[in-house]
C-alpha cells in the first residue's frame, strides 16, 4: 500500500497466490445461527473484520445492500500504535481491519460473515495474497458475546462441511477499540481503480461478490 507493497506486487509472481479463497473450497453455506433481530426499528449495528489488506476488504463490503459505511483502520492494539508505518512494518499487535456499519433489517451479521469467508483465505496464518505478517491476519473482532457465538458457530459449520481443504485459522478477538486509518487509505479502491495492487487483488474480490452474492449487492445509481 506504500512503496513497500508496490515493490512486492512487482517482484512476486502473482500465480503463487489465490486472490480469494483457496483452491478446493466449496460453496459457503448460509449461517445456521445469527444475531437476534434488533428491538428498535431503524437500529444500526457494527462489525469489525480483518482479512488482509483493508483496501480490499473495504471495497468488498461497501457494495452490499444494507451496509451504510465502511471505514478502513486498525484493531488489536493501542491508539499510539495505530499508525500505518508501524502497523505495516509489523511492529504492533494491530491488524488492518474494517469497521462496518449496517442495517440488520437488510443484511445480517451472519450474512456479513459469509461474504467475509468467501472473499479471503481464512486458512493461511498471517498472510493474504502478497502481504505477510500478523497485521494481515484473518480475524473477527467481536464486540460482545453474541457476535463471538455466531462467529464461532459459523467457523465450526464451515469446518464440519469441509468447505476448505485446510483448517481455518481465523482468530476471534475481543474488540477493545477501532482506530480509523489515515485519510488516504479510505475509499482507496474506488479512487484508485488503475492502481496495480487494486487491479490485481481488490478487483477480483469485488467481482466475486457481484457474481456470487448478486442478490445482496446494491443497485447502481
Amino acid at each position: 500500500m506504500t512503496s513497500v507493497r508496490g515493490l512486492l506486487v512487482m517482484i512476486l509472481s502473482f500465480a503463487m497466490f489465490a486472490c480469494s479463497r483457496p483452491a478446493g473450497a466449496g460453496e459457503l453455506p448460509k449461517p445456521e445461527q445469527d444475531l437476534p433481530a434488533p428491538e428498535n426499528e431503524g437500529e444500526l449495528r457494527t462489525a469489525v473484520l480483518a482479512g488482509g489488506c483493508f483496501w480490499c476488504v473495504e471495497a468488498v463490503f461497501k457494495q452490499l445492500e444494507g451496509v451504510t459505511e465502511v471505514v478502513s483502520g486498525y484493531a488489536g492494539d493501542t491508539k499510539e500504535n495505530a499508525v500505518y508505518e508501524k502497523v505495516a512494518a509489523g511492529k504492533t499487535k494491530h491488524a488492518e481491519a474494517v469497521h462496518i456499519t449496517y442495517d440488520p433489517s437488510k443484511v445480517s451479521y451472519g450474512q456479513l460473515l459469509r461474504v467475509f469467508f468467501a472473499t479471503h483465505d481464512p486458512t493461511t496464518e498471517d498472510r493474504q495474497g502478497p502481504d505477510w505478517g500478523p497485521q494481515y491476519r484473518s480475524a473477527v473482532f467481536y464486540a460482545d458475546e453474541e457476535q463471538k457465538r455466531v462467529s464461532k458457530t459459523y467457523i465450526r459449520q464451515l469446518e464440519e462441511a469441509k468447505v476448505f481443504d485446510n483448517p481455518i485459522v481465523t482468530t476471534l478477538e475481543p474488540l477493545e477499540e477501532f482506530f480509523p486509518a489515515e485519510k488516504y487509505h479510505q475509499n482507496f479502491v474506488e479512487e484508485n481503480p488503475q492502481n496495480p495492487y487494486v487491479r490485481r487483488w481488490a478487483v477480483p474480490k469485488v467481482e466475486k461478490v457481484r457474481e456470487e452474492f448478486a442478490e445482496q449487492v446494491k443497485e447502481k445509481e
